[in-house]
């Protein structure tokens, strides 16, 4: 997707409602003006100008009554089945939260398997070979294009654009974050973390390089990437931007290394260093809450964990009716509210506050070689 047009967003989707209306008017076949002299492909003149915004407007209500139609029959199946089960690596709090508002919403059990992405997506991928498959979707901050192309390609997933979603038919999710086989449903940029009462003020770092400074000298609390494949979109926009001598001085500056993040935010919040990275804002938020002395810093100039949402194949789910229903909430306005409510992450209803130079991952950047020479790069052999 590239870099983030985040003044133009709204236009987008504006502009792609208005080309399913247009669409939804020809299969119809209602007439509008279309060409530069007034005349329409029916022989229609300017006059019938005039009665294109009322047609476009007939047009956005009909497909909005198509998809309240198609969510009320995904209701009721949905409720028929009862419960749903999804993989879930978003904090456990935020699981709950999203869980709880859809069963009070829907009536429907919503229960989570909460775990980091890697080890979610591999026992996707065993309970999908056994042809045993328990989860119904899976929310996770990995390689999730990828991932979601391979299940589609083997049968266990389904698109999400062909999943027939009535959040899409409406044109209520923006487009952007349509991956097609995916849906990105949160963005959490990756940030440095500090510690408050070891950096302060003009010491508190405002671009990445600031942290290579010698008062961060045996101060920098690292983890090794591979713990989660998403980590190596945040040390390739490094890499690709500062090359190589970035990450030889980062070596020479005696960091501290940790077996992954939650162990590193737990040695920033003993004050066993200054800083850490990379980091998201949710990861802390429930220390600060607890008046730990931590803090996070976002710069102009970075990428994030972005969490997709996988939907399992209809053929193959225990509760595929529910799974799609709950799919179809969490790409709402509300349900992607609810998400992103505690989380310090993005809706992708409300992306005003992202760094203006923040960038998507690109998809299939990162083969075996380039991840193990960035693991080497870092200092983890």
């Amino acid at each position: 997707m590239g870099t983030f047009d985040l003044e133009c967003s709204a236009a987008v989707n504006t502009a792609w409602r208005s080309a399913r209306a247009l669409a939804l008017l020809a299969s119809l076949g209602m007439p509008f003006a279309s060409f530069a002299d007034g005349s329409t492909p029916g022989g229609q003149t300017r006059g019938a100008q005039a009665t294109a915004p009322m047609l476009l407007a007939q047009a956005a209500g009909a497909a909005a009554s198509s998809a309240q139609a198609d969510l009320d029959a995904l209701i009721k199946a949905a409720r028929a089945e009862g419960e749903l089960l999804y993989f879930s690596s978003q904090p456990e709090a935020i699981s709950k939260q999203l869980s709880d508002a859809f069963t009070a919403k829907y009536g429907i059990k919503a229960v989570f398997l909460r775990g980091s992405s890697n080890p979610l997506m591999q026992r996707y991928s065993a309970e999908a070979e056994a042809g045993n498959l328990s989860a119904d979707l899976i929310m996770q901050a990995s390689n999730s294009v990828v991932f979601a192309e391979d299940g589609i390609k083997r049968g266990w997933v389904e698109s999400i654009s062909e999943a027939g979603l009535p959040v899409l038919k409406s044109g209520e999710f923006p487009a952007r974050f349509n991956m097609g086989p995916s849906a990105i449903v949160q963005i959490n940029p990756w940030l440095i973390a500090y510690h408050t009462e070891k950096v302060k003020g003009a010491d508190i770092p405002k671009d990445w390089p600031d942290i290579l400074s010698p008062k961060f000298q045996g101060q920098i609390i690292l983890f090794d990437p591979s713990t989660n494949d998403g980590n190596f979109f945040f040390w390739q926009l490094l890499l690709d931007t500062y090359g190589e001598s970035f990450f030889t001085r980062l070596r020479s500056m005696n960091s501290r290394f940790s077996s992954g993040g939650i162990p590193a935010s737990q040695a920033l919040a003993a004050g066993e260093g200054s800083l850490t990275l990379p980091a998201t804002a949710g990861s802390f938020a429930g220390l600060k809450a607890q008046g730990v002395p931590v803090s996070t810093t976002m710069l102009q100039k970075t990428n994030g964990a972005e969490y997709h949402i996988i939907l399992t194949n209809r053929a193959r789910a225990r509760h595929p009716n529910a799974g799609r229903l709950f799919v179809n909430y969490v790409m709402t306005r509300e349900g992607n509210t609810v998400l992103s409510r505690d989380s310090g992450g993005f809706s992708v209803y409300d992306t005003a506050g992202l760094p203006k130079q923040y960038e998507t991952g690109k998809k299939g950047a990162f083969p075996d070689e380039r991840r193990q020479r960035i693991r080497e790069l870092i200092g983890f052999k």
